[in-house]
């Protein structure tokens, strides 16, 4: 990207990641709040539900939109591929994007916990792989980039976990816990067992009494309330993702019928799993895969201006 240009990015998606590979960029969300930096070798975390231009400066006026449809809007005379946008040189700023286009249920507890946008850094190679993917091409591309894109996210989280001084919800650092950490893989890995807290102490060698202190101490919330929440979340998965009968849901999430699943569904989301099923249409982005999160990553290059 050559100045001035400002990109409107697009809309509708769960989570967008800019890293730059050369040069510095802004993400300017809408609204009049504060424009953001991102410089060379950060990558920047965008909430979907932010829209923002990424710009060269923050004063510059929107030069183009980017769609699914089409990351190059108007760029005449500018060699294109599928997934790369213009010629680098040593005069343009270099970026690598990608967007989730999915939004599963089990990640809006990670959603809501971050900021509006994340700058943070990466591991170098996350970077370097995806870049030289996206400009590489080849059989299986598409698998290899969606793969790579999610390393990167990870490793820009675990970047942000890792600073003492972000401001990073409880439950985030409670993985890491010896104790706490343990009774919540035990958890997400078996959530249709009847657990009670005495068990899940015992699985991980303490008192009942130690663990629901240490629990809800790390995690906000004591360890049954928890469980609750992440069944549900299982279950709302399940509701948009599959079409299997609420009981069966129910079952496999850890309730013995679909009234148990629909009394926690309402409780804790106030509407029933039907009325959350029958809303999925309107709630899933149009072009997502069938997995947890579809990525499109795709690199801008250089545009005159």
């Amino acid at each position: 990207m050559r100045p001035p240009w400002a990109l409107r990015v697009r809309e509708g998606v769960p989570l967008t990641l800019v890293s730059v590979l050369r040069g510095r960029a802004w993400v300017v969300p809408d609204g009049g709040e504060a424009a953001v930096a991102v410089l060379e070798g950060q990558v920047a975390v965008v909430r979907g539900d932010v829209p923002h231009v990424l710009a060269d400066s923050p004063a510059t006026p929107t030069t183009a939109v980017i769609t699914e449809a089409d990351y190059c809007p108007g760029a005449d005379g500018v060699e294109q591929a599928a997934q790369v946008c213009g010629v680098p040189d040593e005069r343009a700023t270099v970026l690598l994007s990608g967007v989730f286009e999915r939004r599963g249920e089990l990640s809006e507890r990670l959603l809501r916990a971050l900021p509006r946008v994340l700058v943070t850094t990466a591991e170098a190679g996350a970077v370097a792989v995806l870049a030289k993917e996206v400009v590489g091409g080849g059989p299986g591309q598409q698998p290899v980039l969606d793969r790579v894109l999610d390393l990167l996210l990870v490793s820009a989280l675990r970047t942000w976990f890792a600073d003492p001084a972000a401001d990073v919800p409880p439950w985030c650092r409670a993985l890491e816990d010896p104790l706490v950490g343990a009774a919540l893989r035990a958890l997400h890995e078996e959530p249709a067992r009847p657990w009670t807290v005495a068990s899940l102490a015992s699985g991980v060698g303490v008192s009942r009494a130690a663990l629901a202190r240490r629990f809800t101490a790390l995690v906000g919330e004591p360890p049954m309330a928890y469980l609750a929440g992440w069944r549900v979340a299982l279950a709302a998965d399940l509701l948009r993702e599959t079409d299997e009968t609420v009981a069966a849901i129910a079952r496999k999430v850890g309730y013995a019928n679909a009234f148990a699943l629909s009394a926690a569904f309402k409780r804790l989301r106030g509407s029933r799993p039907s009325e959350h099923r029958a809303g999925r249409a309107a709630l899933t982005p149009a072009g997502g895969g069938s997995g947890a999160a579809h990525a499109r990553p795709a690199a801008a290059g250089a545009r005159s201006s």
